[in-house]
């Protein structure tokens, strides 16, 4: 049976999904790929996360998306960072935007996990065919 919190959040959660990189690990893929686990993990993704709090007004999408991103650099979870790095594409944040979010956070989380974070940064604009700008010399 669907619920409004599930069809909510499946609505959310396909806002968030970008249908020219298919080849990308986006959150359709992250639910179906819990399924054979267990069949109530995708109804507490999908009507949790994306129902109750990705549906929230008081932030836009890059906004929720910078600080997902912030959070999961802090918390050293490089396959969600991953995930939510190609969102941040996604929902219109720039590669300037993604990598000020991850600068800022060095004071905060140091070095080690920002240039794993920035590293991803590389690894999916390269999916993407997106080339970063070579510095001016």
């Amino acid at each position: 049976m669907t619920t409004d919190r599930y069809q909510r959040g499946l609505d959310r959660m396909m806002e968030l999904v970008s249908p020219e990189h298919t080849n990308t690990f986006d959150h359709v893929k992250l639910v179906e790929s819990y399924q054979s686990l267990d069949a109530d993990l995708s109804d507490y993704i999908v009507s949790f996360a994306f129902g109750d709090i990705y549906s929230r007004t008081g932030l836009t999408q890059q906004e929720q998306t910078m600080v997902t991103i912030s959070t999961l650099v802090a918390l050293g979870t490089e396959p969600q960072l991953k995930l939510h790095i190609n969102t941040g594409f996604n929902v219109g944040l720039t590669k300037e935007k993604i990598v000020g979010a991850l600068i800022h956070c060095i004071p905060y989380v140091g070095f080690p996990r920002v240039l794993n974070g920035l590293t991803l940064v590389k690894q999916v604009m390269a999916e993407r065919g997106l080339v970063p700008e070579s510095p001016t010399v």
